[in-house]
């Protein structure tokens, strides 16, 4: 096993007591010994073998993955129930293993544009190698060699001091359960017919998106409308931006335009 968290023994006494079943009783139904069983619930046992890991994600029905990487302590019951059906890919993005990337003449993964353009498209032809191939291809210096890169650009001032127009170079994040709160992230949804670049905080069953800009209001997404996560890398602009002057201007607009909007409403 890697040297990550595991949280086998923890799980294993959380799954049993949601059954409401003793050591003994459960033991019996695995068909093996209660001093065993409490091996594992105790953490005695730091190998499982094959076979009880196995034995035991069959009993649970719950992958394997899921039983050793993710603490089941901090997850409700419903969320429980969502994973023994076996949607525990959305809780860390395992449904998108799969990444379509376009490679040069070396080999090397090369790194996607995604124009203004191509943006409507993208949601539909995240997937598909011959949309990512069409797509342009840049290079930058000192890039990490551990990670898939994508370039997007960003629309509206949503997410000022960032200006509009500034290129969002991002990292395909593969496990969305490592994403710290506020994470700035290009974020691909279902419904959506192009991307958002907003801040990212992962909850239960849903994301928590927030704009850097105030004057917009901060919305949810369920996971099960995730696509793919890019997470802020770099991003090149040729504005300086105005961080101040540029969002309290953009407050002031949005507050006359309610005001507008309630005076207009009682006419």
């Amino acid at each position: 096993m890697s040297s990550s968290k595991i949280y086998w023994a923890t799980n294993l006494k959380r799954l049993r007591k949601r059954r409401d079943l003793s050591q003994e009783a459960l033991a019996t139904k695995l068909g093996m010994s209660r001093s065993k069983y409490n091996a594992h619930e105790s953490g005695q046992t730091v190998n499982p073998i094959v076979e009880d890991l196995i034995l035991i994600s069959d009993f649970f029905k719950m992958s394997i993955d899921c039983l050793l990487k993710t603490d089941l302590t901090k997850v409700s019951d419903y969320k429980i129930h969502q994973l023994m059906l076996g949607n525990d890919q959305y809780m860390d993005g395992s449904q998108l293993r799969i990444l379509a990337i376009s490679v040069d003449k070396n080999d090397k993964e090369n790194m996607e544009y995604v124009p203004i353009k191509a943006k409507a498209g993208y949601s539909a032809g995240f997937s598909d190698p011959e949309y990512i191939a069409a797509l342009p291809k840049f290079s930058l210096p000192n890039l990490p060699k551990d990670g898939t890169f994508r370039m997007f650009p960003t629309v509206g001032d949503s997410m000022l001091p960032i200006p509009e127009g500034a290129d969002i170079v991002c990292r395909f994040v593969q496990n969305w359960m490592e994403l710290k709160p506020k994470t700035l992230c290009i974020v691909i949804l279902k419904n959506e017919h192009d991307f958002v670049f907003k801040q990212v905080t992962l909850n239960e069953d849903h994301l928590l998106l927030e704009s850097l800009n105030k004057s917009y209001n901060p919305y949810t997404a369920p996971l099960s409308d995730v696509l793919e996560i890019w997470q802020l890398y770099s991003y090149q602009t040729k504005e300086i931006p105005e961080a101040n002057d540029l969002q309290s201007l953009s407050m002031a607009i949005k507050e006359i335009q309610q005001d507008l909007k309630i005076i207009k409403d009682k006419k």
